[in-house]
């Protein structure tokens, strides 16, 4: 094993990355109104000076109404915010980085610990966030399609801007996922189904919609979960046939690169194979995948928003599956907050640097 593997360059379409370290998006909040300030620039530019290849924004809101549930989040809709974002990129771009925004809608949500809420509620697709509680409205039939069109809008923004891809949020029980779970998805229209392969058409039909916003050399990134914040150990598709039902249709659609979401990197998906979740993504689609979850850290990232501090961890697990080619890049979360230099420590086998992930650091930008 040889830490040169991951620092190898990787072209998919138009966007070429230096390695393959991957910036987890991670909400901060810290955006008053929706636009990003000039410290939320100066966080990611240091990222990117620190040796990250690509950087994936915090998740950024499209534009509708009930897109958001939280008023410091940030818009990716809007000139003033769009500016802001633009000047995010130019300097991740000035130290050395590749970035692409993640766009976000949060669907059905719990109100903000303020009292903050939408000015229209939230929308989902049978108005359910939580299991057994309907806290938002059913969307209409137009509404679906316009919030379609709202994707396609923040991703086209993103090209025209200057963005090297765009990462769609399908994952952690957001909108996307919603339609994805037969729990918040009890529709009985073409947007339902009894099967995670009928209930996939909503996000089917918004890589489409991107596509044809970004053209056929822009590089379109879809993050995806199994678990649910509401139960960790649930799987949407529970066996491989079952994946490949899921998976492949969004492939088809459009979908470059698969963000594969787990607590825990290293543990296995499906019995009989110690491949993870992005293993067998890459294994039935063919797609470039990016692995995610305490990578180089102890603890998971769920337990962080409880305060529990993290230490650093080894990562020559990580190392041989990706030596085995089980997936393409490495996205890291809290280790990159708390130190923006990981990337670079690594490289340089600076091991006895690196710095363990402290919960106070998410109450800040540094």
């Amino acid at each position: 094993m040889s830490l040169e593997t991951l620092f190898k360059p990787l072209r998919i379409k138009s966007m070429e990355l230096r390695n393959r370290f991957v910036m987890a998006p991670m909400t901060r909040s810290f955006s008053p109104g929706g636009v990003p300030t000039a410290d939320v620039a100066a966080y990611y530019r240091r990222r990117a000076a620190g040796g990250v290849g690509l950087i994936l924004s915090e998740g950024t809101v499209i534009n509708r109404a009930a897109s958001s549930s939280d008023p410091n989040i940030p818009h990716f809709y809007g000139e003033r915010a769009l500016q802001a974002w633009k000047k995010v990129m130019e300097d991740v771009h000035q130290a050395g980085g590749l970035m692409a925004p993640q766009i976000w809608h949060m669907g059905v949500g719990q109100p903000h610990a303020s009292g903050w809420l939408p000015r229209e509620g939230f929308e989902g697709p049978s108005g359910i966030g939580k299991p057994g509680e309907v806290t938002g409205v059913a969307m209409s039939e137009a509404s679906i399609h316009a919030t379609i069109e709202a994707y396609a809008q923040a991703a086209g923004d993103a090209k025209r801007l200057g963005y090297n891809a765009v990462e769609l949020h399908g994952a952690h029980g957001y909108l996307i996922d919603q339609f994805f779970w037969e729990v918040t998805n009890q529709r009985q229209d073409q947007w339902g189904g009894s099967t995670l392969a009928a209930r996939s058409r909503f996000a089917i039909e918004v890589v489409k919609a991107v596509r044809r916003q970004v053209g056929e050399d822009f590089p379109i990134l879809l993050r995806l979960s199994q678990w649910k914040p509401y139960d960790f150990n649930f799987r949407l598709a529970k066996t491989p046939q079952e994946m490949d039902a899921w998976l492949t249709p969004l492939a088809q659609a459009g979908v470059d690169v698969f963000h594969c979401s787990q607590r825990r990197f290293w543990e296995a998906e499906f019995e009989d194979s110690d491949l993870n979740f992005a293993g067998w993504a890459k294994k039935i689609t063919g797609k470039a995948t990016i692995t995610v979850g305490s990578v180089g850290l102890s603890g998971e990232f769920i337990k962080a928003f409880r305060g529990e501090n993290s230490e650093p961890q080894p990562i020559d697990a990580l190392l041989h599956r990706f030596d085995r080619g089980e997936f393409d890049m490495v996205a890291v979360g809290r280790a990159l907050i708390s130190d923006p230099d990981w990337v670079e420590k690594v490289r340089q086998g600076r091991i006895d640097e690196l710095k363990g992930f402290k919960s106070e650091d998410l109450k800040q930008l540094s």
